[in-house]
């Protein structure tokens, strides 16, 4: 072999003169006095052309280990105030580039696309995302744990951000042009936005990502196995030459409002008019450590939350999307999401019923402190009659990240009541510590264990969790064992049901076929998750046998059988005068997945399940349909239909919702969210207009409207009209 250096890349050519990744890539940082102009033109622009070039990208999908199809340059340059990244995307088909999307934060799996992380710290653990489409889309997140975590999607994520936290939005810019060579993208990230270690000279991980989405190609410049992505910052390569300044960062953003909103239910009611200012603002101590402070906190720009249909007896769990909260969320994310949550920050200011409770004020200061990552919130909520008192919530979170994948840590969350004749005699505490163990390069061992405080409750108040895990290129293979007793009660947080112990274990398997039937891979597995009381009564039993069938055309068919037992204890009404008794329900059900592929400009998803349910049956059919004329224009239409014959009664469920979206620019959009549920007779609408300016701050116009169709067709339960305008100053710019 014969080793090529220079002065951004190292590459190896073995005895043919093909390409050989190196272990872990090295690339270099110029500085420079004059920026690039951002305008999406790299090629022929004096900055950028004596930078050497970042190349040598390598595919995971579809020929893993294979040189990627495209040739793709990077080019990194950094300023006293910002770094600029400079992409050329070649394309020899550059008429087949798609594009689907130019809303802010969109997929992008389903467009061509450019994304790269960089891991400030070097811990191999946490990060910053940026990425684009050639629309020019801005696309941020930041990452903790290397992803893992997450809830659902990229949005769906749990209470407290999971390890994927695509809400996070940060300040800065990228510019793109397409153009006859491919297409190109200049970013311009101010080193105020991220976060990083006081020290002069440093070293980052770093990778970069692209997607050639008609060919359902991912590649990356720091190698990565077939069941990585870009979040596994431990195999990211290295960005050195960085003389890091210390910047100054202070960034105040005020806030007006104005709303019009009507309480049908109120009779005799008329709209009530009001106007409302606030604002936060966010102050670096240190590069790596960060005040943000907020009064009178407001949220309606906020997307409203989607519908559910509870079938069943637990509680439903709804995602955080308010953006004050999402600023380093990862790092307070502790226990099992969407299931245990230790601390979710929904519990602030949104009541049992979705009902906003005003806050007030609050402050967090989060980031790195002598090596160890440090959070600690405060925030205090009115009283609204007959929903909440007057409330001061605390969050303390410390994690000290280890080699390795490696990090131990331990949280405090309070709650005490400051309002009416009782004050502070309504309070409850967590206390929890937690940990993750990297065994090797594939191997994890994780778990938790808390216990909570609530005067008033007797008995045992804990709960923890011991995982272990593998995941190689071949194999995903995991155990799990938590418990929680009958009396835990972590009021700042998020518990989908107690008093369980529950085993849990899953056999996943990928294999890619050379050539079988047009397929690129196939994954086999099963899993099982069991709840029991303390009893020995098993309340909840799912075995899971299924087969991912993925083919090189982007089309993919899940295939499974599902084998459920349900032990209800009390019975409890499904529906409207439907009546589940108690019993032992033993039940097997067969499912179907499909998708079409997301890269066309329409697609369909479909699930199907049919099978037994709680002594009866019942059919599942949900489809979605995603269609979009342009990459300024998409629709998605979905429904979820059940068909369910109990021996108590039959009752049909139906949920369709509808998402309109255009993007005049990338920063000004039109979207519109309708819903109807036949279960609650009520529609819903949420249409709102926005004029982004920076980290997702400008104009806002929000229209809301719940309307119930039991009785009176049409008759509106309430109608809003809020018009919000925020700013955001940089104090040193």
């Amino acid at each position: 072999m014969v080793w090529v250096l220079g002065p951004a890349s190292a590459q190896t050519l073995d005895e043919t003169g093909e390409r050989v990744p190196p272990e872990r890539p090295f690339a270099e940082a110029i500085y420079t006095e004059a920026p690039p102009v951002l305008d999406g033109v790299v090629l022929t622009d004096p900055a950028w052309t004596a930078v050497p070039p970042i190349t040598g990208f390598w595919q995971t999908t579809p020929q893993e280990g294979e040189p990627a199809s495209e040739r793709t340059e990077v080019r990194v340059l950094y300023t006293e105030t910002a770094l600029y990244v400079g992409v050329v995307l070649f394309d020899r088909e550059p008429g087949r580039i798609i594009v689907s999307d130019s809303r802010r934060d969109a997929d992008l799996d389903d467009t061509d696309s450019f994304r790269l992380v960089f891991d400030t710290y070097l811990d191999g653990q946490n990060g910053f995302v940026f990425g684009t489409n050639p629309a020019g889309i801005e696309y941020d997140a930041q990452v903790s744990n290397e992803g893992q975590g997450s809830f659902g999607s990229g949005r769906q994520t749990g209470g407290s951000g999971g390890g994927f936290n695509i809400n996070w939005d940060g300040s800065w810019a990228v510019r793109t042009e397409i153009h006859e060579q491919g297409w190109s993208a200049e970013f311009e990230i101010p080193f105020r936005t991220l976060r990083f270690p006081r020290s002069t000279e440093q070293t980052w991980g770093v990778n970069f990502a692209r997607t050639i989405r008609r060919r359902n190609e991912e590649a990356f410049w720091s190698k990565l196995p077939r069941q990585y992505g870009l979040t596994r910052v431990s195999q990211a390569g290295r960005l050195g030459g960085l003389n890091v300044p210390d910047p100054r960062n202070l960034k105040i953003t005020p806030y007006v409002l104005g709303q019009a909103a009507r309480d049908y239910a109120i009779a005799n009611s008329d709209f009530d008019a009001t106007g409302d200012f606030g604002g936060d603002l966010k102050y670096s101590i240190t590069p790596a450590l960060t005040l943000d402070a907020t009064y009178n906190t407001d949220f309606a720009q906020v997307e409203v939350d989607e519908q559910q249909i509870n079938l069943d007896r637990f509680s439903l769990f709804f995602p955080e999307k308010r953006p004050f909260f999402l600023e380093n969320a990862g790092l307070f994310s502790v226990g099992a999401p969407g299931e245990v949550e230790l601390f979710f920050s929904r519990s602030i200011g949104i009541g049992p019923n979705g009902q906003a409770i005003p806050i007030l004020g609050g402050a967090r200061v989060s980031g790195q402190v002598g090596g160890l990552n440090v959070g600690v919130l405060n925030m205090q909520t009115e009283s609204v009659e007959g929903v909440a008192p007057a409330n001061n919530f605390s969050v303390a979170r410390v994690r000290k990240d280890l080699p390795n994948r490696t990090a131990i840590g331990a949280l405090f969350t309070n709650r005490i009541s400051t309002g009416g004749e009782d004050i502070g005699s309504e309070n409850n505490q967590t206390f929890a510590v937690d940990g993750r163990l990297g065994i090797g390069r594939y191997g994890r061992i994780s778990t938790f264990a808390a216990g909570t405080n609530t005067p008033g409750l007797d008995g045992d108040e804990y709960a923890f969790n011991v995982s272990t895990g593998y995941d190689s290129e071949s194999w995903l293979l995991d155990a799990s064992y938590t418990q929680v007793s009958a009396q835990f009660n972590p009021e700042v947080g998020f518990l989908q049901r107690s008093g369980y112990r529950k085993p849990t274990f899953l056999i996943f398997h990928r294999y890619r076929p050379n050539n079988f039937l047009g397929l690129h891979e196939l994954r086999p597995h099963i899993s099982y998750r069991g709840f029991w009381d303390f009893e020995g009564f098993q309340e909840t039993g799912f075995l899971h046998v299924d087969n991912h069938w993925e083919w090189k055309s982007g089309h993919e068919v899940h295939t499974g059988v599902n084998f459920t037992r349900e032990g209800v204890k009390e019975a409890f009404e499904i529906a409207e005068g439907v009546l589940v008794p108690s019993d032992t329900y033993d039940h097997a059900e067969a499912q179907i997945v499909a998708f079409t592929d997301q890269g066309r400009p329409v697609s369909l998803n479909l699930s199907l399940t049919a099978g037994g349910f709680f002594g009866g049956d019942r059919l599942s059919v949900a489809p979605t349909l995603l269609m979009r004329a342009t990459e300024t224009f998409t629709t998605e239409f979905s429904i979820q239909h059940n068909d369910i014959t109990l021996p108590g009664g039959a009752f049909v469920t139906n949920l369709f919702r509808a998402r309109l979206s255009y993007a005049f620019t990338p920063r000004i959009y039109l979207q519109g969210l309708v819903q109807y549920n036949d279960n609650a007779d009520i529609w819903s609408a949420n249409v709102r207009f926005g004029w982004l300016q920076a980290a997702n701050t400008g104009l806002f116009i929000v229209f809301n409207q719940t309307n119930d169709l039991d009785g009176t067709f049409g008759g509106p339960l309430n109608r809003s009209f809020t018009i919000k305008y925020s700013r955001m100053f940089d104090v040193f710019r």
